[in-house]
């Protein structure tokens, strides 16, 4: 590929402030778009150049192929690079890049095509020995063969979409008089939600943590991790609170899990920032559920752990540049973040509007990642967040301590945020105490 000049961020938001950051501070240019509803987002003024593409709905704009390859030929851009959401796991988009000779930072539509089927995905895991969770070894194609595939693994079970994501298409059955209504049921939502019924089993692990691995390849063949992450603190699937390292992990664990996901990383041949994603069992077992082919929202926690600046690293493999060795990723410390979202902090309802006072905090260690600011209007038509706030301690009680701090620290009027439930979590006995697991948040009264 040789040297970037020239990059089109085709994303939105806190993401693309954040990528015309490294972007520029490569020497290189940054180009971004914007839909009419995003037209007085202050991170255009930092652009190199910013070009309309489209009405405020995400499909007319952000979603829109053509528009985006057309601003990318338009700005004599050479690359591009999709932040997550929107077209970051598109293969079409992918494709359609290659054949209009622009770099797609990121992994190849075959990869990302074959880690995008759950079942699929799931067999190359087995074969590149990556623990994977008992259940069927693809489709299940009726509800008879899900109820005698459930006898064999034992209840309870969940049933899952192959094309799924974000806790649709999928249901966990503890006993077999509810097996047939629930693949039904998954099947329907599947085929509404993603236009595909595909569905497989699994065995359903009870009380699990949520603990994934950042990784990257490379062009060479090569690949290492930046550590691990633990985002059990989430609700119906979404994330909220993310750290690294998880401290849920013994030292020998924590390496398997590494070499794992290295060892993955390799046999798929997989090119960019990635994150195999695990379900860890109350006996530390391991087992895959997914991979990310792309860069995640919490990528952060893993920059503050490692003082590496991950997106610079994906432009410099699009390059054809080699990793660094794994023996010069050093880890230390602990990171913490915060999704701060415009959203009830009791019943997470969306609370777009104009923000009316914003006093962001600062200090030592103290990162917020947020295209928001003071008369700021926050659109009704892409996702609720306006901000990460990153810390990082030289161990979890002081990061917590730091969190809580800053949190404090944190004032926003005119909308409602998320800011006082993350609040309270920091002064949580069962948070600080590392004792909590994916369902948590369900029973949670605040």
């Amino acid at each position: 590929m040789g040297k970037i000049k020239r990059i089109l961020i085709a994303n939105r938001g806190e993401i693309a402030l954040r990528a015309i950051r490294t972007i520029k501070e490569m020497g290189k240019e940054a180009v971004a778009v914007y839909s009419t509803a995003d037209k007085d987002a202050a991170y255009l003024q930092l652009a190199d150049a910013a070009i309309c593409i489209g009405g405020p709905k995400s499909n007319e704009s952000y979603l829109n192929i053509p528009a985006v390859i057309s601003a990318a030929e338009l700005a004599e851009c050479d690359a591009i690079f999709p932040g997550y959401g929107f077209l970051s796991e598109n293969q079409n988009f992918v494709e359609i890049c290659e054949h209009h000779g622009i770099k797609f930072i990121g992994p190849g539509a075959d990869v990302m095509q074959l880690m995008a089927d759950k079942s699929k995905a799931k067999q190359v895991m087995a074969e590149a020995g990556v623990p994977t969770i008992p259940g069927s070894d693809g489709a299940v194609k009726t509800a008879e063969e899900a109820k005698e595939l459930a006898k064999k693994i034992g209840y309870p079970v969940i049933v899952k979409a192959a094309a799924g994501g974000g806790g649709r298409g999928m249901r966990v059955v503890e006993d077999e008089s509810y097996i047939e209504n629930a693949f039904l049921a998954c099947e329907a939502e599947a085929v509404s939600a993603f236009g595909d019924g595909t569905l497989y089993m699994e065995k359903f692990i009870e009380a699990p943590r949520h603990v994934e691995v950042q990784v990257m390849g490379d062009s060479h063949g090569n690949a290492i991790h930046i550590g691990e992450r633990d985002c059990s603190m989430q609700r119906r699937h979404q994330k909220l609170i993310e750290e690294s390292p998880a401290n849920v992990l013994d030292e020998q664990r924590r390496q398997e899990l590494h070499q794992a996901a290295v060892r993955a990383t390799k046999h798929i041949k997989y090119e960019g920032a990635g994150t195999f994603e695990f379900l860890v069992d109350k006996h530390k077992n391991f087992y895959f559920m997914e991979m990310n082919t792309r860069l995640q929202v919490e990528h952060c926690v893993s920059e503050m752990v490692s003082g590496i600046d991950i997106i610079e690293m994906m432009i410099r493999v699009a390059e054809g540049e080699e990793l660094p060795p794994q023996d010069e990723i050093t880890l230390r410390g602990h990171a913490i973040e915060c999704r701060i979202t415009a959203e009830d902090p009791v019943s997470f309802l969306p609370s777009p509007g104009k923000i009316q006072k914003w006093i962001a905090p600062g200090g030592k260690d103290v990162r917020i990642d947020t295209h928001a600011y003071c008369n700021y209007i926050i659109p009704t038509y892409y996702d609720s967040m306006i901000g990460k706030l990153i810390v990082w301690g030289a161990d979890r009680d002081k990061a917590i301590a730091k969190m809580q701090r800053a949190l404090d620290e944190f004032e926003v009027a005119g909308v409602r945020t998320t800011i006082d439930f993350h609040r309270k979590m920091m002064r949580n006995e069962d948070f600080r105490n590392n004792n909590f697991d994916t369902k948590y948040l369900e029973d949670y009264k605040g």
